[in-house]
C-alpha cells in the first residue's frame, strides 16, 4: 500500500493558482483532529512508515486512512453544501485523462461551469491546457507523491473557489492504485482506460475498477490499428464491478461522448 511503500520520502507538495501563477509551499497542515503533519507527500512523515511489525503496520494504515477520510467528509459536505458535482478522474498515464477534460469543458462550455484540479509529480503542462480552454484551473504537484489526498483537495479549494451550482473535475496523478485508496470527497470515481493499454487491465489493476462508478474507454477511433478486445475488456470490468457504467468514446473524433456527456448534464 502506498502508505507503506516508501514514495513519500523527501517529497514536496507545491499548489499553483495559474490564474496568478502564485505557488503555494506549505509543508504543513492541520487535521481535524488538531493533528500537525508535515508533508513530505499527502499526508504523513515517511521515516517511520516502515514498520517492521505487522500489526503496526495496519494500525499506521488504518490512522492514516481514516483521518483522510474524515477530511473528504468535510469535502464532500462542502461541495453538497454549494451544490457541486465533484468528480476524481483516474488512470495510468496516457490514458487520455486531460484531452477528454478539455475536449469536455469547450463541448459544454455554454452548459456547465467546470472548474479542474490538476494533479501531478511535476510540471503544470496539463493545468495549462486547462487554462487554454476558459477554465478555472488549479495545479497541484506531488512531489515523489502517488496520489491526491482529501488535504491536498481542501487546500486547492480555497484558491480554486469554484462557483455554486458547477462541476469540479479532479484529475489524478496518473497510476492505477494508490489514487484509488484515498476518498477526496468527490461524488464519484471515474476511471479511464485507453485502447492502447490492454484489455485485461481490469483484472491486473481491481481495485480502482472496483472502486469506480464509472469506466470511460477511450481512444476507440484507433480500435483498428491495435490488439485490443472491447467485449473482453467489458466483461473483465463487470466481473470487478458489476454495477459500473462503461462509455466508449474518442475525444478526437468526438464518438461516443454524447452518452458521457448527457450523463455530467444529468449528474450536475
Amino acid at each position: 500500500m502506498c502508505v507503506t511503500c516508501g514514495c513519500s520520502d523527501d517529497g514536496e507538495i507545491k499548489i499553483t493558482n495559474l490564474e496568478t501563477d502564485e505557488a503555494e509551499h506549505n509543508h504543513t497542515h492541520t487535521l481535524p483532529d488538531g493533528t500537525v503533519i508535515t508533508h513530505s507527500h499527502s499526508h504523513i512523515e515517511a521515516p517511520q512508515i516502515h514498520a517492521k511489525i505487522h500489526n503496526t503496520t495496519i494500525s499506521i494504515e488504518q490512522d492514516i486512512l481514516a483521518k483522510n477520510n474524515l477530511l473528504a467528509a468535510q469535502n464532500r459536505g462542502w461541495f453538497k453544501g454549494r451544490n457541486i458535482l465533484a468528480l476524481n478522474l483516474m488512470s495510468s498515464p496516457g490514458a487520455g485523462k486531460t484531452t477528454l477534460l478539455t475536449r469536455t469543458i469547450n463541448d459544454l462550455k455554454h452548459q456547465l461551469s467546470i472548474s479542474v484540479i490538476e494533479g501531478d509529480q511535476e510540471t503544470a503542462n496539463d493545468a495549462k491546457k486547462i487554462k487554454e480552454t476558459g477554465s478555472k484551473v488549479i495545479q497541484i504537484n506531488t512531489g515523489t507523491g502517488c496520489h491526491l489526498d482529501a488535504s491536498m483537495i481542501d487546500r486547492g479549494l480555497q484558491q480554486l473557489n469554484p462557483p455554486l451550482n458547477s462541476v469540479v473535475m479532479i484529475e489524478n496523478v496518473g497510476n492505477l492504485v494508490c489514487p484509488a485508496l484515498f476518498d477526496l470527497g468527490e461524488q464519484a470515481k471515474v476511471v479511464i482506460l485507453s485502447v492502447t493499454e490492454g484489455e485485461d487491465k481490469p483484472l491486473k489493476y481491481p481495485h480502482i475498477f472496483r472502486a469506480s462508478d464509472i469506466m470511460i474507454l477511450t481512444k476507440i477511433d484507433l480500435l483498428p490499428y491495435v490488439d485490443f478486445d472491447v467485449q473482453k475488456c467489458i466483461e473483465y470490468a463487470k466481473k470487478v464491478n458489476p454495477q459500473i457504467q462503461i462509455f466508449q468514446v474518442s475525444a478526437t473524433t468526438g464518438t461516443g461522448l454524447d452518452n458521457w456527456y448527457a450523463w455530467l448534464t444529468l449528474s450536475s
